[in-house]
């Protein structure tokens, strides 16, 4: 085969390839690849076959990402073009209309009927009856309006079809020449689908539109297709099981239960001792200093005046208890997640075991980690603390992993070749490499914890959320706004003392 080359695109534009790449008119794509590789600006490119045939051509070219956007419009476009061809637009309105008549013309006897007889209520029945009336006119006009819009709707669906066609056909040449030019020189890979795929996506697409269009513009849909059938005796039968499971699983560890909440116990009891019972002069100066060794002078004077505010609002102990409940937590999630994560970075089937149950912590509501946690552990300040490790964990764990697989293979190699064993490989070389990926999980985390602290105190766990839930109980907006901003504050204070630990980590 002929080989031609436009030095402007440096001869990756031959028929050769444009033949293996486009399968079909490698011509007229071979033409058009050379005056967009010569362009330095945006040059306007036509392709009738992609305007036509619209995602379908995409789906064939597996320009994905141009393929959604342009079936949402089409979609939207036909939609529109039926309602206003084939439904009944005003139909529920005219039906409304109809029966309010109907209980007006009833409503208007009765108060004949009534004012006949001389009765006392002939002239609220009467005054029902007007209002009716008006009711009836009111809906008929509305339903006149939506009957009024089909014209329109039909204007907009082809408008809207016509511009998804045409732009679809201007942006498709410059989408697939993109694609083409991003390739390697001797790469296989083909520009177009097979056969059978495009078949199944025409498929895909008829059923689409069909089923959206049938949706919109029918009056009559069955109620399979407005609404997914679903099995109730099936969704009892397995609310039935799950509950029968968890009683199991209460009775069946009660001591594993039991005994975990006591430790948890033992340590927030702990902490709240240390904050809590020491004199707040004590514990502010702490504070204050330890923000100061971390993060410099501005943060410590930030410091001292969010802890004043709290100390002047009345949320000191409050605070204290907040910051046990989060230090609890958070020193849980450390202890298990750090380990976790180097565990993960070094065995690829451990991370592969792990990565779903941190998608399933991340992704699972909050409000949801509560269900189990009150039927294994019931209510209180400890089971408060074992929702929010199942919320703040995953972040650490994530970002340890990222970390230490972040560490170039050059300086491990460098550092075994020098006769380093596993565990100085580990604590010389890879922790302190990704200790800035491990402290802004650690700031991840401790940051998620704080945000439980308004869930877990539904469930007994005091502190600063139980003032927010009082607000929110009782329509108190300035107590929720001093509540909420002692837990801003927290939550900011926090954040800085742990993130000015980073610098010099790096240095």
């Amino acid at each position: 085969m002929r080989e031609t080359s436009s030095p402007a695109v440096g001869g990756l534009v031959s028929d050769a390839r444009i033949a293996a790449f486009v399968g079909s008119s490698a011509g007229y794509y071979r033409r058009e690849f050379e005056r967009l590789g010569r362009a330095t600006g945006y040059v306007t490119s036509l392709n009738p076959a992609a305007a036509v045939l619209g995602p379908l051509w995409l789906a064939a070219r597996r320009l994905w990402g141009w393929f959604w956007p342009f079936l949402i419009l089409k979609t939207l476009a036909v939609v529109q073009l039926c309602r206003g061809l084939f439904a009944d637009l005003g139909a529920d309105e005219f039906a409304r209309a109809g029966r309010l008549a109907q209980s007006a013309a009833t409503r208007r006897e009765e108060a004949e009927e009534a004012l006949a007889a001389g009765a006392g209520n002939a002239g609220a029945l009467t005054e029902s009856a007007l209002a009716l009336e008006a009711a009836s006119r009111e809906a008929l006009r509305v339903a006149e309006g939506a009957a009024a819009t089909a014209p329109a709707l039909v204007v907009l669906g082809v408008a809207l079809l016509v511009a998804a066609k045409l732009v679809q056909g201007l942006v498709a040449n410059h989408a697939l020449s993109r694609r083409y030019f991003r390739s390697r020189p001797s790469s296989s890979m083909r520009g177009v689908a097979s056969v059978s795929s495009i078949a199944a996506m025409a498929l895909y697409l008829g059923a689409v539109y069909g089923f959206s269009a049938y949706r919109f513009s029918s009056g009559d849909v069955p109620a399979w297709l407005a609404m997914f059938p679903a099995s109730r005796a099936w969704r009892r039968k397995v609310e039935s099981a799950i509950d029968q499971a968890f009683q199991w699983m209460t009775e069946s560890w009660a001591g594993l239960f039991t005994g975990t909440t006591n430790g948890i116990r033992l340590l927030l009891d702990g902490m709240e001792t240390l904050l809590v019972g020491t004199p707040w002069p004590v514990v502010m100066g702490v504070i204050v200093l330890l923000a100061y060794r971390m993060a410099g002078a501005r943060v410590a004077v930030f410091t001292a005046a969010s802890l004043a505010y709290l100390g002047v609002f009345g949320f000191w102990e409050r605070r204290m208890t907040t910051v046990a409940l989060l230090g609890s937590a958070a020193l849980l999630c450390l202890v298990a997640g750090i380990p976790l994560g180097i565990w993960c970075a070094r065995s690829p089937r451990v991370h592969a075991m792990v990565r779903p149950i941190l998608d399933l912590m991340q992704t699972m509501p909050s409000f949801v980690y509560l269900i189990p946690v009150i039927a294994f552990f019931g209510i209180g300040k400890p089971p408060g603390i074992l929702a929010t490790v199942v919320f703040g964990m995953p972040p650490v764990v994530r970002l340890t992993i990222l970390g230490l697989n972040g560490v170039p293979a050059a300086v491990r190699e460098a550092a075994l070749a020098y006769g380093a064993s596993r565990t100085q490989l580990l604590l010389k070389v890879d922790l302190p490499l990704a200790m800035p990926s491990i402290m802004a999980g650690i700031n991840q985390t401790i940051l998620m914890c704080l945000s439980m602290v308004v869930i877990a105190s539904l469930i007994g766990a005091k502190g600063l959320g139980e003032e927010v839930l009082d607000a929110l109980a009782y329509a108190n907006e300035g107590k929720g706004v001093l509540a909420g901003l002692a837990i801003l504050f927290c939550a900011m204070v926090l954040d800085r003392i742990v993130q000015g630990s980073v610098p010099s980590t790096k240095r």
